[in-house]
């Protein structure tokens, strides 16, 4: 052995050569920490998403879109109709589907149930995207009027995030915070179209992003996207407008209905059944001609196309008038519940 071995075999005294193997237990303890930190990582991602978020954040995942609200809202409304249903069955007997209409109310009231929390966030939700369109023409316009003038995009856009802009103003700050931080402006304002999630505003930031990619000038797009949003929200609005005679011949349709029941109900039926009764004691002959009318099995039928009509007729409604039969819940509660209160208080 040389003087160079003896003094590398100092120097290296208590390292591990390369030919040498690591202890089991410390292969053991990092691959342990390994799993366990894959483990962790996978735990992570399933709260984040699916039945691991809904059971985390209940509220926030069954509110962010209105038709969410539906994975509760239904099982709610089965279990309430289930445990009425049960509780007539064992207090009344089975006659009672036949001799009374508590069956019928109990499902009117397991509808409501499953759909009110859903008409609830139906229209909160249209009052936001309306109120969001309706600011974003101003938003674009002014950003553009201030580049114009010579300030460059983040300072343009800072001053304009002093102004109000109804639901907006926080998305605009949140950019212009952004920006400041030297974002680019592209990737800035395709995060704000995402942020505000409304199909005007993706349709616009996608416009301008593109634009702003090809080099054009950046005034001149946002003027364009301003443009572009302002005729977009104003069609929807005369179509809105358009459409408000249809809803309104709907609604009548469905009055003139219950009304034509009514008559039906109270006079020509009545009359028939006052004449079956009386000539059910005139003999056999009698009854064999003028038959028996069964007034509550007539009554618990129109009600049942009442109530249909005026379900279907509500979505119909929000069809025609907003474009979308979800939006059209909240009429279809409106014409279920004048449709049961008719029923019920007045031909019942």
């Amino acid at each position: 052995m040389g003087f160079k071995d003896i003094m590398n075999d100092v120097l290296n005294r208590g390292q591990k050569q390369p030919g040498e193997q690591v202890p089991l237990t410390e292969v053991e303890r990092f691959e342990r920490e390994q799993i366990e930190i894959v483990r962790r990582i996978d735990q992570e991602r399933r709260m984040r998403a699916g039945l691991g978020r809904l059971l985390k954040h209940p509220l926030q995942v069954l509110t962010e879109k209105p038709t969410n609200v539906l994975f509760a809202s239904i099982p709610l409304a089965f279990i309430f109709f289930i445990l009425g249903f049960s509780l007539m069955i064992v207090f009344y007997g089975f006659d009672v589907l036949f001799t009374t209409t508590m069956v019928d109310d109990l499902f009117i009231a397991a509808v409501l149930i499953a759909v009110i929390p859903l008409a609830i966030l139906e229209f909160r939700e249209g009052q936001r995207v309306r109120s969001l369109e309706e600011a974003l023409p101003n938003f674009f316009r002014d950003v553009a009027g201030m580049n114009d003038s010579g300030m460059t995009l983040p300072n343009a856009v800072h001053v304009v995030a002093q102004g109000q802009y109804g639901s907006l103003t926080p998305h605009i700050a949140k950019l212009d915070a952004e920006m400041s931080w030297n974002v680019p402006f592209v990737e800035a304002i395709q995060r704000f179209g995402a942020r505000v999630a409304t199909p005007l505003a993706v349709r616009s930031v996608d416009l301008i992003a593109k634009a702003s990619k090809a080099g054009g000038d950046a005034s001149e797009v946002l003027r364009a996207a301003a443009t572009d949003t302002y005729e977009f929200f104003n069609l929807k609005a005369e179509r809105r407008n358009n459409m408000l005679i249809y809803m309104i011949i709907i609604f009548v349709a469905f009055a003139v209905f219950l009304f034509v029941i009514a008559v039906l109900v109270g006079t020509f039926l009545t009359t028939m059944a006052e004449a079956g009764a009386a000539a059910a004691g005139s003999g056999a002959a009698a009854r064999q001609f003028m038959g028996t009318v069964d007034i509550f099995f007539y009554r618990r039928l129109f009600s049942h196309a009442g109530f249909i009509q005026g379900f279907f007729s509500g979505l119909v409604a929000g069809q025609m008038g907003e474009g979308d039969a979800i939006a059209g819940f909240k009429y279809s509660i409106i014409m279920l519940i004048i449709a049961w209160v008719t029923f019920r208080f007045f031909i019942g």
